[in-house]
Order: structure tokens, then C-alpha cells, then sequence
């Protein structure tokens, strides 16, 4: 009798946890892979359609340091300030982009693009070489909410550094260091 309880209790436990596996799984909250697709929410919405595709404002101007830098950067507030403090001031989005911005706080927006942590990419030499930015990140320019739409796994990199026109290094310490 005591095995068919710890059997029972065993098989409703697996079944417990993989319903809330697939749970997780079907409401975004594990993803698997290199996060192709991942696309999450931003405190804030922003439109790159509207402000890369519609407005055509050039990815360097607010992704500052992107061609000196490891790091494309989030755009510090002032930035967005530039323009928004006298275009759509009404907006409740604006306004809390405002209110961030005069009390010296900053906005926690959720990277988009994730690399493992052992992968140290470095923009820079790929914008110096004359890389697009869509190659890697799609056409940011249509996105009204941006996803990774590259898996950015090692291989993506690795075929593309392996291309003779890019003259790219492919060895392991280019990307692990």
C-alpha cells in the first residue's frame, strides 16, 4: 500500500511539474535556444519604426559609442530629451521619460539582444569593418516592439567571420576572453 502512495505521489509530482514546465513555456517566462524571438516588454514603449524607420534618425545617434565602444549602450535620457522636451510633451509615456529625466533617475529598459556571459562581443571592429546593424539585428527599422531575431549563437558568428570577404579572425579569443 505505501508503494502505491509514493508511486502515485511521485507520478502526479512529475505531471505537476511538467504542466508548469509547459506552462512557463508557453507564456515566454523560459526560453530555450539563443533567444531568437525573445522580445520583451519595456518599461516605456518605444516605436523603432516610428523613430529609426519613420524619422530615419541614424542607430549611432542614440546608441552613442557604438563604433568606439564594446557596447552599443542604452540611450542615456538626455538623448531622448533632445527632442522630447518640446515634441509630445502630453504623451503619459513622455511625461514619465520627463520626470525620470529632471530628477536625475534613469529608466530600467530590458536588454533585448542576450549573450551568454562567457561571450564578450565587442561592436566596434564590426562597425569600423562596415557591418550594417541589421545584419545581426534584423530590420530594427519595421520593429515596433524589438526582438532578437538572430539566435546569436556561436556558429551565427563564426559562419559570418568565416565569409573571406569580411577578413574576420576566428580564433577563440576574438570572442572568449
Amino acid at each position: 500500500m505505501a508503494k502505491k502512495i509514493v508511486g502515485a505521489v511521485v507520478v502526479f509530482g512529475l505531471l505537476g511539474g511538467l504542466s508548469v514546465f509547459i506552462w512557463a513555456l508557453t507564456n515566454n517566462k523560459i526560453v530555450i535556444g539563443y533567444n531568437k524571438g525573445y522580445e520583451p516588454d519595456q518599461p516605456i514603449p518605444y516605436s523603432h519604426k516610428q523613430h529609426a524607420g519613420q524619422l530615419q534618425i541614424n542607430c549611432k545617434y542614440c546608441h552613442t559609442g557604438v563604433d568606439k565602444s564594446r557596447h552599443a549602450s542604452v540611450p542615456p535620457l538626455n538623448i531622448c530629451m533632445n527632442c522630447h522636451l518640446v515634441v509630445k510633451t502630453d504623451s503619459p509615456h513622455i511625461q514619465k521619460l520627463t520626470e525620470a529625466y529632471n530628477s536625475g533617475k534613469s529608466i530600467a529598459w530590458n536588454k533585448v539582444n542576450l549573450l551568454p556571459d562567457h561571450v564578450k562581443f565587442n561592436h566596434a571592429p564590426h562597425i569600423k569593418a562596415g557591418k550594417d546593424c541589421t545584419v545581426c539585428h534584423g530590420n530594427v527599422a519595421e520593429m515596433e516592439k524589438v526582438k532578437q531575431v538572430q539566435s546569436l549563437s556561436m556558429g551565427f558568428c563564426v559562419n559570418c567571420h568565416r565569409e573571406k570577404e569580411n577578413h574576420a579572425p576566428i580564433n577563440c579569443s576574438t570572442c572568449h576572453y
